[in-house]
């Protein structure tokens, strides 16, 4: 067979590995440490990738405890380099443990990172004969500015379109603190737990509002005292569907 044919044949290979051919097709990924039984070469079946997206929200935590008790003492010796930085001295009586309090403050801050959405939902989903709008506002929500360190505080409100499937309603505050104690901007929250809430529920639609006020905007910059940000998700019905996100509007105002 001249190159000509061998090439006509392997066409297909050659657009997935050199990046040529039609396009159309994924480039192939490594497997990652050989779980998901397909092999370089090859794409990755659509139905596979379309699991893997569906289970990203179940593999999350990216710290432990044991991350904590060793990266303390590198937290704590990055605080006394701050407040030497700001001309204090960390060795004066109301300093001497202050490093230590704010490395563990700040750990407590992104505690998120040591969790994940399925830890929380594990045994809290049930079968039900229910078919109407569900909504938990008001949610207080902490969470931390990535861009300045610096925390923004609001208001979270959630409504779903349960498929005959509902969530324990504490379950729905433990997914917005999840969330929200890892570095942050509002807008990706929102989307992250409208997101974790469609994929754990598999509902008809979800909503998510939030309301906050962002210390960065209060305390330096504009210092605008009483400004605040609104940000919202809408999936499914809720964004297909006008008047069923009207009245989940409409609700959460009142």
């Amino acid at each position: 067979m001249d190159c000509e044919k061998q090439r006509a044949k392997g066409g297909h290979a050659e657009g997935l590995s050199g990046g040529g051919g039609s396009g159309k097709l994924p480039r192939s990924v490594p497997a990652a440490g050989g779980a998901s039984g397909w092999v370089g070469g090859h794409s990755e079946p659509p139905e596979r990738q379309a699991q893997r997206a569906a289970d990203q929200w179940k593999e999350e935590r990216t710290r432990s405890a044991e991350d904590n008790q060793l990266n303390l003492p590198s937290l704590e010796t990055a605080y006394s380099v701050i407040l030497k930085g700001l001309g204090e001295d960390p060795g004066r009586q109301g300093l001497l443990r202050t490093p230590w309090r704010a490395a563990t403050a700040m750990q407590f801050f992104t505690k998120g990172y040591q969790e994940k959405v399925s830890d929380v939902l594990n045994d809290a989903i049930f079968d039900e004969d229910h078919d109407e709008m569900v909504i938990v506002k008001d949610i207080d929500m902490f969470s931390m500015c990535e861009h300045h360190l610096v925390p923004f505080i609001g208001k979270v409100h959630i409504g779903y379109l349960p498929e005959r499937r509902l969530l324990g309603l504490s379950k729905l505050a433990r997914i917005v603190e999840i969330y929200s104690r890892r570095l942050q901007v509002q807008e990706r929250l929102t989307k992250q737990i409208a997101t974790a809430i469609t994929e754990a529920l598999q509902p008809a639609g979800v909503g998510v509002v939030i309301e906050a006020t962002h210390m960065c905007m209060v305390m330096r910059g504009v210092q605008k005292m009483n400004s605040k940000t609104l940000t919202s998700t809408m999936l499914g019905v809720f964004r297909e569907d006008p008047k069923t996100r009207e009245e989940f509007l409409t609700l959460i105002k009142n």
